[in-house]
């Protein structure tokens, strides 16, 4: 683990984040677990997704 890991985890440690902070956390993870999801079932849209340009050999 890091210095700097470390060094933040103290910070955190003594003063925590609000509770708006960790509502807002929660919900953008939540929004991406959705998201992936419903690409992983097959019920994302076409168009929302992303074609990866094909990958020539070297």
């Amino acid at each position: 683990m890091n210095l700097n890991w470390l060094l933040r985890m103290a910070r955190w440690a003594r003063r925590r984040p609000s509770m708006l902070q960790v509502k807002i956390v929660f919900t953008v993870v939540a929004i991406a677990a959705l998201i992936y999801g419903l690409d992983h079932f097959g019920l994302w849209p076409d168009w929302a997704r992303i074609e990866r340009a094909p990958r020539f050999p070297k």
